[in-house]
């Protein structure tokens, strides 16, 4: 038996990496391993017997000029709370392995610097959620919503000059100083390992600088999730469509620019027929792009491009706004549904999404994936099989991407449903995944 320290800057279901962490604690716990947490307070925050050597809260989203003194700025790049209260949590604990995800700007990688991690010889493994130890900004986009590899030459300048994260030059210069200070005071070589959730990722680490530490594991499901995503698939989608349902692709996740949702919304309008030039260019022969008028376009989430989305549709007349329906936030088995009942999920991104388990949910569902080729998703669709791919922010090939699966005949359809549950019981296993990193720990320890 194990005693394995996990680590992540939220305590609560905030996003794919808590859905990560706190899968990760179920999984290993099943294996008979003794877990502990180290963590931020939150009033959203599950119970753990270890929240007293939690953080204090702090709120990277508010404005830097809302902070009252420079000190306090500087506790997101380096925390003597966080160390303090990492080292009593390690003196109680005693664990054989650290597992960190995401601890910057909140915990900060301060807690590397405890003492009982120099005197124990405690190894440290870490799961890159994101992209922040490459990229200030953590997605690899600059200032002007570009996809980007400038600051894989570790001169972290560029994202003050590109005002790279939220718009801010002042918080795109925080982060630039947090990189470098990152840098000269050596933190990541404090690392044993890093675990990457996809081969891409892991070939831009090894590009960045952190070649030989890291392992490309992709993410899991639990065997909640997937008894879920077995419970709510549906195979007989197309009897459905007979009896007068109307077939959908589906997008869920979080309606921000860089999640490519209006590229989306502007291909399915011009595919649909629903308006001229929508798209960035128009193929020949435009009668072979309209899909059936049964076909419709759900979207499922929230965020910043709700209004322009909105705006768009409306824009486009009636017609649109019958056939594009925009159904707010969903979670559990209520999403669950929402995609088990999709003919197709699209994941548009615009930046080089990692792993999404918006992916992952709709295999779990057996419903196939059209996917952007860009960052992780490819590793998610087997073409033809478990889904099709587009190029990423072309709204034309996207349209035909569309248009292609709108033609998919049930025999087909039934092939890609078997493909989609082949894919998550082969490589999303959460005892798998378990195992295998157990391995890992061993080797590190």
């Amino acid at each position: 038996m194990m005693r394995i320290l996990l680590v992540n800057k939220y305590f609560y279901r905030k996003g794919g990496a808590e859905t990560y962490f706190f899968a990760l604690a179920e999984g290993l716990k099943a294996l008979g391993h003794e877990v502990a947490f180290f963590s931020m307070k939150h009033p959203n925050n599950e119970p753990s017997r270890w929240s007293k050597y939690f953080v204090s809260e702090k709120d990277y989203v508010g404005e830097i000029s809302a902070f009252k003194k420079v000190q306090e700025a500087s506790t997101l790049i380096y925390s003597f709370e966080a160390k303090r209260k990492f080292e009593a949590l390690l003196e109680e604990f005693k664990p054989d392995v650290i597992h960190m995800n995401n601890v910057h700007r909140q915990l900060t990688l301060s807690i590397l610097d405890a003492p009982y991690l120099k005197k124990h010889h405690v190894p440290v493994v870490y799961t890159a959620h994101d992209y922040i130890l490459l990229c200030p900004a953590y997605t690899m986009v600059n200032g002007r919503g570009e996809v980007c590899d400038a600051c894989l030459d570790r001169h972290f300048m560029h994202a003050t000059k590109n005002i790279c994260v939220k718009g801010s030059r002042a918080k795109s210069a925080l982060a630039t100083m947090e990189a470098e200070f990152l840098k000269f005071h050596h933190s990541y070589d404090k690392i044993d390992l890093i675990i990457a959730p996809s081969k891409f990722m892991k070939s831009k680490l090894d590009e960045g600088g952190f070649a030989g530490k890291t392992v490309a594991m992709q993410n899991f499901l639990t065997d909640s999730q997937m008894a879920m995503g077995a419970r709510v698939a549906n195979t007989h989608k197309f009897e459905d469509t007979k009896a007068g349902a109307r077939p959908y692709f589906l997008f869920f996740g979080r309606l921000s620019k860089e999640k490519g949702v209006l590229t989306l919304v502007k291909a399915f309008m011009q595919a649909a027929g629903l308006a001229q030039g929508s798209a960035n260019a128009q193929s020949d022969d435009q009668d072979a792009q309209v899909i059936p008028d049964v076909w419709d376009l759900h979207i499922v989430g929230d965020g910043p491009e709700r209004g322009a989305i909105e705006q768009l549709i409306a824009s486009a007349g009636p017609q649109a706004v019958s056939r594009i329906h925009l159904l707010g936030y969903k979670s559990g088995e209520d999403l669950q549904r929402e995609v088990g009942n999709a003919r197709f999920t699209v994941l548009s991104s615009e930046w080089r999404e990692n792993m999404p388990y918006s992916g992952l949910e709709s295999l779990a569902a057996q419903t196939p994936i059209i996917g952007a080729r860009i960052g992780g998703i490819p590793e998610l669709v087997e073409e033809g099989k478990t889904g099709v791919t587009f190029e990423s922010g072309d709204a034309v090939d996207l349209l035909n991407s569309m248009r292609k699966c709108s033609a998919v005949s049930a025999s087909s359809y039934s092939s890609m449903q078997r493909f989609c549950r082949e894919y998550v019981n082969a490589r999303c296993l959460q005892n798998k995944y378990a195992l295998t990193l157990i391995d890992l720990y061993e080797r590190v320890i």
